[in-house]
């Protein structure tokens, strides 16, 4: 009987072992994070208006990320002919933020302390989602780091001030970054079609300082152009709403809306804004996988993390 290989180590393929993010290290003490990278799920989506399930993205995701998870040599990309994550770069998966059902402010909390604990190590932290709402601890957290700009790439406007007494659920984060004085200004991309913010919101959020485009508009621009419009020199916040893609390839969320960005559309972006500006943090949510049978907006989700970590951190090693 052959022992494939045992003598010079685990194989580790995707489909096996716990499906941490990228199959990297778990640490469960968060006082000792010693990495470039700390990811941190945050199962949160009592912040939904309509159909729930995105507390089960940051699972979907870590499972997806295993699919590119082969070794330590990094991934080699032929078109920019680069090695992208390779061991130098350390990830490391803090599991997820504690969660209380119905609870947003305790829930919040939790997701708060983890993105803090990140910080405090010096690791870029990265939060897989949840609804959008979880993005509000992440902003709070960076209350101590300096100016941020923030970039939204998502279908919706999220800048609804208050709604029947509610301030702090999905649609709401854009509003709360913009009136953090640390916050200089909001880059928002993909909104289109029926949105969840008023005309009255849009105005705010100009008189805020938003630059609003639709996925039209991104593409008339392409992504060069697009990455000069965030002000130069600025230190970045991403967050991903996965609805910002087309539901054709995004499907597994809560409010699909047609028209959405291809993958090349955003990554072509992410990459223009890896080289002109310093990305300080990630957010990426409102993956539901129980809508998509096919797993394709989990991976889709995973592959632009990856990509996008890639792209950061080839930036700062050149």
């Amino acid at each position: 009987m052959s022992n494939h290989g045992y003598e010079t180590g685990r194989l580790n393929l995707p489909f096996v072992g716990i499906a941490t993010f990228g199959k990297r290290p778990y640490i469960e003490d968060w006082s000792k994070i010693e990495a470039d990278v700390a990811i941190l799920g945050a199962p949160f989506d009592g912040g939904t208006q309509y159909r729930p399930g995105a507390r089960f993205g940051p699972r979907a995701v870590r499972e997806a990320s295993t699919l590119f998870s082969f070794g330590h040599a990094g991934a080699y990309d032929h078109e920019d002919d680069a090695t992208y994550l390779p061991a130098s770069v350390r990830i490391v998966d803090m599991g997820d933020a504690d969660i209380i059902h119905t609870d947003t402010v305790g829930s919040h909390n939790g997701i708060e302390a983890g993105v803090r604990a990140a910080l405090k190590a010096g690791a870029l932290p990265v939060t897989i989602g949840g609804d959008h709402s979880i993005n509000i601890p992440c902003i709070n957290a960076f209350d101590d780091q300096g100016d941020i700009h923030i970039l939204q790439i998502d279908a919706h406007l999220d800048f609804v001030d208050e709604r029947h007494g509610v301030r702090n659920g999905h649609g709401n984060p854009m509003r709360r970054a913009a009136e953090k004085d640390y916050v200089t200004g909001l880059t928002q991309l993909g909104i289109r079609n029926v949105s969840s913010t008023a005309k009255e919101g849009y105005e705010d959020a100009r008189k805020m300082g938003s630059d609003i485009l639709s996925v039209r508009q991104c593409r008339d621009l392409g992504p060069e152009a697009l990455s000069k419009r965030i002000p130069a020199k600025s230190r970045v916040y991403i967050t991903i709403d996965i609805d910002a893609f087309c539901p054709s390839i995004a499907p597994g969320t809560g409010t699909p809306s047609h028209g959405g960005f291809l993958y090349y559309d955003v990554l072509e972006l992410l990459q223009q804004v890896a080289k002109n500006h310093d990305i300080v943090g990630i957010d990426l949510v409102e993956v539901a996988p129980n809508y998509d049978p096919t797993d394709s907006t989990a991976i889709l989700a995973a592959q632009v993390l990856l990509n996008l970590l890639g792209f950061i951190f080839h930036e700062r090693s050149a």
